[in-house]
């Protein structure tokens, strides 16, 4: 028995080796070209990017090139690809000495990711049983940016203490079951959540927390005096948070149908945003003995509006529903940032360098209920009849679903997220414990020095 403990302390603990020469390039090319070849095998244009556009518009009779799909979606598209890329990325460069890998990695799992998601997603929503090809468009394109999103809020809770590589694995396990959650929760359970408040958020932050629970670094003190911000690197974090929020209402309502769907989910969103900035400049100002702003709740427990409305934000929740929902989520998340934060890593030894718990995790979790509440308190008097059958896809094997019973699916589909999240970051924790990827010592965390080569101040002014 002692020799097997031995051998698991030797292969846990061995010492570090950051050297990722080989490691990175080889899984960075050998991933990069494996999309090449299953995107030969398995990826077409849909009709409404493909050559043959002009014969589908005729045989279907559509008079306009305005009502492809492109025209329509491609604006929020934009706007969530500049939230996944700049809006997370720069959310991520607080850190005193790590920007570079904030906004780089980030830059790098997206990259990734969504050329995974775009596979994953499509053998489970747009194989064609017949051709054997996924077929995709602007809307699988928003999807895929969706789905990165996922480990993007995994990786906050592991900023600064895992390799380049190590994420890469994150991302190829965390968008494999995102795809596989949100089939069960959309598809199966028939669940209604176009922001995402379950399929992204709870599952996102849960995924990051219990991988950063199972790599936990009993000395990572020896680090603290790189784990906080400077001036200047939280005026660039702000910047993350601006553009995140500034784009949360097109998040929240990308994918939602045409016309009236996509108009309340983003009055909805606009509104819970907006209500929980100054529940969070509230609390943030209560809590020290001078009135003074914590920028860390200012950067982040301000969008956790946003977050918390993804589930209902296309449901006929009321504007002052909106602002109530912000109101609540913006005090829930700055609490979470002054008590629950230490508690987490005081007695369950959780580590959660961006605090995705309060931003993700606890709303995402809160929003998928708050939806759950808001679909079964439905009424025909305020939907019509149709506008129920519109809002919640009451067709085909679900048109005889009540909304008591879509609230039941709702609060179930919630808690399939963070049963995958838990139980899938526990094992990808396990995975990456093995002393092979590259990742720091617990004395040399939250420095871009280790993966980035770095130009100092004085080594540019020494030369000529």
């Amino acid at each position: 028995m002692g020799n097997c403990v031995d051998c698991l302390t030797n292969v846990f603990c061995h010492s570090k080796n950051t050297n990722i020469r080989v490691s990175l390039p080889a899984v960075c090319f050998v991933w990069q070209i494996a999309m090449i070849i299953l995107f030969g095998v398995f990826i077409r244009y849909d009709e409404e990017s493909d050559a043959h556009w002009v014969e589908f518009r005729r045989e279907n009779n559509i008079t306009s090139d305005i009502e492809n799909d492109f025209y329509f979606r491609y604006p929020s598209f934009q706007d969530v690809h500049v939230m996944i890329f700049v809006g997370f990325g720069f959310l991520m460069t607080f850190l005193k000495r790590y920007s570079f890998g904030g906004v780089g990695f980030n830059f790098l799992i997206a990259a990734f990711g969504l050329q995974w998601a775009l596979l994953m997603q499509g053998w489970f929503h747009a194989l064609n049983p017949e051709t054997g090809k996924i077929t995709i468009g602007v809307e699988s394109l928003i999807n895929a940016d969706f789905c990165c999103a996922g480990s993007l809020i995994a990786y906050g809770a592991l900023l600064g203490k895992v390799s380049p590589v190590q994420l890469l694995v994150v991302t190829l396990f965390g968008v494999t079951l995102f795809a596989v959650e949100e089939y069960i929760i959309l598809d199966l359970l028939h669940c209604r959540d176009a922001g995402g408040s379950m399929v992204i958020h709870a599952f996102g932050g849960y995924y990051g927390l219990a991988i950063s629970w199972v790599l936990y670094r009993p000395n990572l003190h020896q680090s603290k005096r790189l784990n906080g911000s400077v001036y200047h690197s939280d005026v660039f974090a702000m910047i993350g948070t601006l553009f995140l929020w500034m784009f949360w209402p097109s998040f929240n309502s990308a994918i939602t149908d045409h016309g009236d769907g996509q108009h309340r989910a983003a009055i909805n969103t606009y509104l819970a945003l907006a209500s929980s900035v100054l529940t969070t400049v509230a609390i943030s100002s209560m809590s020290q003995k001078r009135g003074k702003l914590d920028m860390v709740h200012i950067q982040n427990a301000t969008l956790a509006g946003g977050v918390a409305m993804g589930t209902a934000a296309e449901f006929m929740i009321t504007p002052y529903g909106s602002l109530i929902v912000g109101f609540c989520t913006g005090i829930i998340s700055t609490f979470g940032y002054l008590f629950v934060t230490p508690f987490l890593e005081k007695h369950l030894k959780l580590q959660d360098t961006c605090g995705v718990h309060n931003l993700h995790a606890m709303p995402g979790m809160l929003g998928g209920f708050i939806g759950a509440i808001v679909a079964a308190a439905a009424d025909e008097s305020v939907y019509s009849r149709e506008g129920l059958i519109n809002t919640f896809d009451f067709e085909g094997e679900f048109a005889n679903r009540s909304v008591g019973t879509q609230g039941g699916f709702q609060a179930a589909g919630t808690c399939v997220a963070i049963a995958f999240g838990l139980v899938g970051g526990a094992i990808v924790g396990f995975i990456l414990r093995f002393p092979i990827w590259g990742d720091p010592a617990d004395d040399n965390c939250y420095d871009d020095e280790v993966y980035w080569e770095v130009c100092h101040h004085n080594t540019l002014l020494s030369l000529p």
